[in-house]
């Protein structure tokens, strides 16, 4: 990854073979934070598709949305999504961003969890139209969830970050060629979460990637 961002926020860099991460625990004050959940959770156009994963379909666990500024569809696990525009909220939230970082981004996906029955599987942000080595923010709003990663040759390598309400976590680097993330569900009584990736899309393709 480029030196993109900025050293006057605290950030951790944890040390992983052929990957970057930053994580900013407090990007959002909680109150900023609250707002924004708030917004978003009245304002998107939340849907819940059907997912195909290794041949067999059934609802996605949690609502999702896309939105961008190029009007590129974005697909994977044979779900095309085409996306809404960029409304203002989404347009202040990734102005936040480029005050750390000032990568392009195009698109953004939203995944709202709404208990911890929702989650995301094992997978890597790897589709062809993200480009060679896509640089990944996720913003994180509402109840905190794990993030798991593990790298896919090295079986040591696994880790787990707490997700806090306000957060941000870029992932650049190769890391998408060697590593798999994902929500897990969780049996603890929690609340509801609203993550946001902002992505660079560059081509339209189908994608029938299992995820």
């Amino acid at each position: 990854m480029q030196e993109l961002f900025s050293d006057n926020i605290p950030v951790w860099k944890p040390k992983l073979p052929n990957a970057e991460l930053h994580y900013f625990e407090n990007f959002w004050s909680k109150e900023e934070a609250d707002l924004l959940y708030i917004t978003l959770d009245t304002e998107i156009p939340w849907r819940q598709d059907p997912i195909t994963v290794f041949g067999k379909t059934y609802p996605q666990p949690r609502l999702t949305s896309l939105h961008s500024i190029n009007n590129i569809p974005y697909g994977y696990s044979g779900i095309t999504m085409n996306p809404e525009p960029m409304s203002p909220i989404l347009v202040h939230i990734l102005s936040k961003i480029k005050t750390v970082g000032q990568h392009e981004f195009t698109s953004v996906l939203l995944n709202k969890y709404r208990d911890g029955k929702d989650s995301n599987s094992w997978h890597s942000d790897d589709e062809r139209e993200l480009g060679s080595n896509p640089i990944i923010a996720s913003v994180s709003l509402g109840a905190e969830r794990f993030f798991h990663l593990r790298h896919k040759k090295i079986k040591t390598e696994r880790y787990k970050i707490k997700l806090s309400h306000g957060s941000l976590l870029i992932m650049g680097g190769e890391m998408q060629h060697h590593w798999k993330h994902q929500i897990a569900k969780t049996q603890k009584q929690i609340g509801p979460r609203i993550n946001l990736t902002f992505r660079t899309v560059i081509v339209s393709t189908n994608n029938n990637n299992n995820r």
